[in-house]
């Protein structure tokens, strides 16, 4: 690939890890060869390397300190300077080349380094100056870093980071806490409405001990600063009064800081009222609490819905990811309290399913259909009786729209342990059933009329169109001596039904065949059906 600014694509990310173990590969000296001829060909790999990852900060950096472990100084300085020309705006190669000049004792070159990060004045960042300072002081002294400061502070792009590390520095490396005191209220007075440097100061002030002076920076910053960007402020307030302060000026300020935030997005109305959060916050030391972890968070979910609990926006949020909210009552559900990260099933319409309970336990009555009241009992819907408590209309229309016959066969079905019947017990007994004829006068639609002659089926039809043709329906006639046949086809029936059924399932379905193959041609014999030998004849 040719050496382009990178990207992050994975190609390339892939060739950055492809050359990092080349690399590797050549330090480990394979080859068990000398030191000479193993730090050429490490080189040589290095600049490959460079030839296509040209604008990697890395690798330059990596190149140069090799170099410096190895003990040559001068080429990784080389290096260095390459790296700049290649990425003059890089900070970083600049910081470490600083580094590297500074270790050997190179005061006045890490000098020119520091001062090229700087440039004109009107583009420095605030970094630049606070590391400049941080080397006059290490270099040059304190005085050299005090006259820069007062330079430094002069810049537009001075910010407060550049106050609050020279007090600290002249705090713990002077040891000059008067010096830093005076530092912090020199940038008080341009920094006030930036609550990160009044908690800086406030630090400061703790590690004095000047608990009045604390006081009063926080009165002074509360006064000044907008509600919205005040709550950090308040809570350092609160916890330096709670670790320093006595009970009464403890709950003073809690009161005052609830009453500041009650009109902001972080504080709602409800947060005036007492809660026991706020006694769990007062008697608690850095990672110790006067709760569990558990409870901690309960507290913490019910002060965000306490907070949250008339907006109209969070509705959605609170329906979505915290529960529901019951319309019927004002208060919440227990379901409410359930983290938004863990999604729960609904339990409201589980029913327990015991497949040991007895046959025809735990059923509902219900309304049947008119004529058929043994139905009512096993055709029943126990779940949503059990769930909905109600009359179940729904279930009952259906059954009052099913035909009586139907409804007959399934109260006559039985009731099973466990998911799986037995099959043969559940045919002997839908063989078993009487199945009442439908009667035209009390169902709602006219009765249709049974054709004289049964009309084969497709599989029949398939079976014997190889040997007997099917007519058309102007050539069709029925055969002479029907009404004899059907005569003999019912006393046979009636004499295979006469005897017992057998309890063999294909015993069973071969009778079941042997019927319908009857009904389809109109000439077969049952004689010998119960003993599986089908002696009907077609013709």
């Amino acid at each position: 690939m040719l050496a382009v600014p990178p990207t992050g694509s994975y190609k390339e990310e892939l060739q950055w890890m492809a050359w990092k173990k080349l690399l590797a590969f050549e330090k480990g000296n394979p080859q068990r060869i000398d030191n000479g001829s193993s730090n050429k060909r490490i080189i040589f790999t290095y600049e490959q390397c460079l030839m296509y990852l040209y604008h990697y900060p890395d690798l330059w950096y990596d190149y140069a300190m090799w170099h410096a472990k190895s003990g040559s100084i001068d080429a990784a300085i080389k290096v260095f300077q390459r790296s700049l020309k290649a990425l003059p705006d890089s900070e970083m190669l600049r910081y470490a080349y600083g580094e590297l000049e500074e270790s050997r004792g190179a005061i006045q070159p890490t000098k020119k380094i520091y001062e090229s990060l700087l440039g004109d004045g009107v583009n420095t960042t605030a970094l630049a100056h606070i590391q400049f300072i941080r080397f006059l002081r290490r270099t040059e002294g304190v005085e050299a870093a005090r006259k820069y400061f007062l330079d430094a502070r002069k810049s537009p792009n001075c910010t407060y980071h550049v106050y609050v590390a020279y007090a600290m520095m002249a705090f713990c490396l002077d040891k000059d806490p008067k010096m830093a005191h005076n530092v912090f209220e020199a940038g008080l007075k341009r920094f006030m409405h930036e609550p990160v440097y009044i908690l800086e100061y406030a630090d400061f002030l703790t590690r004095l001990n000047d608990d009045r002076n604390i006081r009063a920076l926080f009165e002074r910053a509360l006064s000044s600063l907008p509600s919205e960007e005040s709550v950090e402020v308040w809570k350092r307030f609160t916890s330096f009064e709670q670790t320093y302060g006595d009970l009464a000026s403890m709950l003073k300020v809690e009161r005052r800081k609830k009453e500041a935030l009650s009109g902001t997005g972080e504080e709602g109305p409800s947060s005036l009222e007492s809660s026991l959060q706020d006694v769990a916050s007062r008697y608690s030391f850095m990672d110790l609490w006067p709760c569990s972890s558990k409870e901690l968070d309960h507290l913490a979910r019910q002060e965000w819905l306490a907070k949250n609990i008339n907006k109209k926006v969070e509705k959605s949020t609170m329906l979505n990811g915290l529960g529901f909210v019951d319309e019927g009552s004002t208060g919440l559900t227990s379901n409410l309290a359930v983290s938004s990260k863990v999604v729960y099933p609904d339990t409201n319409q589980m029913v327990i399913y015991d497949p040991r309970q007895k046959p025809g336990a735990g059923n509902f009555q219900t309304t049947t259909a008119a004529g058929v009241p043994t139905a009512s009992k096993s055709l029943s819907n126990p779940v949503i009786a059990a769930v909905g408590g109600q009359t179940m209309s729904a279930f009952d229309e259906i059954l009052e729209a099913t035909p009586p016959a139907l409804v007959a066969f399934l109260s006559n079905l039985p009731v099973v342990e466990g998911p799986i019947p037995d099959v043969d017990v559940v045919l002997s007994i839908c063989l078993q059933s009487d199945v009442p004829a439908p009667q035209p006068g009390k169902s709602g639609a006219a009765p249709m009329p049974l054709p004289s002659i049964p009309a084969p089926s497709t599989s029949d039809l398939s079976v014997s169109s190889k040997s007997h043709p099917i007519p058309s329906a102007s050539s069709f006639k029925p055969a002479r001596g029907k009404r004899k046949q059907f005569d003999r086809q019912e006393e046979e029936e009636a004499s295979v039904q006469s005897h017992p059924l057998p309890r063999d399932a294909f015993r069973i379905r071969q009778i079941q065949k042997a019927r319908g193959t009857a009904s389809q041609t109109g000439s077969a014999s049952y004689g010998s059906a119960i003993s599986g030998d089908l002696s009907g004849s077609t013709g």
